[in-house]
């Protein structure tokens, strides 16, 4: 079932069902090295999945959830490894939005979910968006609109080492570090990824997208820039905000990915904490395979 969160839409199934969040994978034609971020009602819910639920998981939790935080941590053995890519530890999150709290809830379990797209293409944030990339091999569709955040979660591993940013996104890392002090970014790993989103190239258009500097303009073929500066001349405007920039983000994407284009330019996007998930999603969105 493809459901709204307040992130990005995702493909959900039961998270103790090893045979369901298979078919996840399958669906999604996702490798089993990338694991996938278990949905939540409540805190209290997700400690009955976590071996270890250390204070700093309840400070973040009462500062952030529900919202875009996902919080890896060891997992207990009711979760498969086929949720986890075999690893020991689960990426926990109970988002913010009523139509995914109300189905976790009718479910009475914890729901799986990356997001509903086949896997590195554009993550949808609209359910037309599911239906153009899934189609029918996905069984329900629960339309709740267009996604208010518009990309993925922070993830954020609570390990013995101390805390790791797995993936930036729209709760920065200052904010994490106001609570827990420094948080350190990941190493490089082999195998499989510690959270979602780590591969090279993730969330890209079909049409060849490129990363530019303001002013500047690709010479050549039919294609679109798209800039966050009110002065940008013949280029598609964005917001100049961060969380207005990343809510319109894949939309605009997928706007422009239907029209045919030889390319999308995108003007880089500021430096600052603030910034940082969107410019990760647009550099892996321009990496090369």
């Amino acid at each position: 079932m493809a459901f709204p969160t307040e992130t990005v839409y995702g493909l959900g199934a039961d998270a103790t069902n090893a045979a369901a969040v298979r078919r996840i994978f399958e669906v999604k034609r996702r490798p089993a090295t990338s694991p996938l971020i278990v949905h939540l009602d409540s805190e209290e819910m997700a400690r009955e999945y976590a071996a270890q639920w250390p204070r700093s998981a309840t400070e973040l939790a009462e500062r952030f959830w529900p919202g875009p935080l996902t919080l890896v941590l060891p997992k207990k053995a009711t979760i498969p490894e086929e949720v986890t890519a075999g690893l020991g530890t689960v990426g926990l999150r109970v988002p913010a939005h009523p139509i995914a709290l109300e189905l976790i809830r009718a479910a009475g379990r914890p729901i799986a979910a990356p997001s509903a797209n086949r896997f590195t293409q554009l993550s949808p944030t609209t359910a037309a968006h599911v239906r153009k990339s899934l189609g029918s091999a996905v069984d329900l569709i629960l339309d709740g609109g267009s996604t208010p955040v518009g990309i993925e979660s922070t993830v954020l591993a609570l390990t013995d080492g101390g805390p790791v940013l797995l993936r930036p996104g729209m709760i920065s890392k200052q904010e994490l570090e106001e609570i827990l002090g420094d948080v350190a970014e990941p190493e490089p790993v082999s195998g499989a990824h510690p959270a979602p989103g780590m591969h090279h190239r993730h969330y890209s258009p079909r049409t060849h997208l490129i990363l530019i500097a303001p002013d500047e303009r690709p010479v050549g073929g039919r294609g679109a820039v798209v800039s966050h500066r009110a002065d940008a001349l013949d280029a598609l405007l964005m917001p100049a905000s961060p969380k207005g920039y990343a809510a319109a983000l894949y939309a605009t994407l997928h706007e422009l990915d239907c029209r045919g284009l030889d390319w999308i330019a995108v003007e880089r996007v500021p430096e600052g904490e603030a910034w940082a998930g969107i410019r990760d999603r647009l550099a892996r969105a321009a990496a090369r395979a």
